[in-house]
């Protein structure tokens, strides 16, 4: 039976390296978390939260799906959402998706995959909310492209409306939900402009970054 053995080298390299620079390191992260983000992301295994924004273990709470969907029948989902709103009292919740995603293309192409073709429905409701907005767009790359786009917008719209985050609006804790975007090609992320602390900004704010995103842009990636 093979028992991965390289991964465990890795581990105690990477864990080696990290005593260097900070020896109590380890120890301090033992006794507590104090993430001030909240990261809703792909499963994708290219898009490595921690890493692409350059923190380290301990400053970032991660809940990862596929396709970066916020469904407000995932107990999943929305047990993590509450345990970084009520618990760890996150400032931040950032739902990051990314170009090039593997479930926003089969859900594009209404692919026949299995027991996913459940959990990609919700990208497809996303398609069929903008479906003027494909008709527009020539190339399957492109139409791809723009549906990640407006997935992350209807996921921070999703994440906005759980009773998680309305009830921590309602005693004024200070929470505020972003869109982003990360591009596997040069490794940048992208803000949609969808961020919103407060109820009252959700539907002027929804409006205005579906506007700006559908104006001509050029290297999106």
């Amino acid at each position: 039976m093979k028992k991965l053995i390289h991964l465990f080298d890795n581990n105690r390299a990477w864990a080696a390296q990290i005593r260097e620079r900070d020896p109590e390191f380890f120890l301090k992260l033992s006794r507590q978390q104090s993430p001030e983000y909240l990261w809703i992301g792909c499963s994708d295994s290219r898009v490595p939260a921690n890493e692409i924004v350059g923190l380290l273990p301990g400053e970032l709470f991660v809940h990862r799906n596929v396709a970066n969907v916020v469904a407000h029948a995932d107990l999943n989902c929305l047990s993590v959402l509450q345990f970084a709103v009520d618990a760890l009292k996150v400032k931040h919740v950032i739902v990051c998706g990314h170009y090039g995603c593997g479930g926003i293309r089969a859900a594009l192409r209404k692919e026949r995959l299995g027991l996913i073709d459940n959990w990609l429905r919700y990208i497809q409701d996303v398609h069929s909310k903008h479906e003027q907005v494909f008709r527009a767009i020539a190339e399957e790359d492109d139409r791809c492209d723009r549906l990640c786009e407006l997935n992350v917008i209807e996921q921070v719209l999703n994440v906005c409306q759980t009773s998680i985050v309305q009830d921590a609006w309602l005693r004024e804790q200070n929470l505020t939900i972003h869109g982003w975007i990360y591009g596997l090609r040069n490794g940048h992320l992208r803000d949609l402009h969808c961020s919103f602390s407060q109820q009252d900004e959700i539907s002027g704010g929804y409006q205005e970054a579906l506007a700006e995103l559908l104006q001509p842009k050029e290297n999106l990636e």
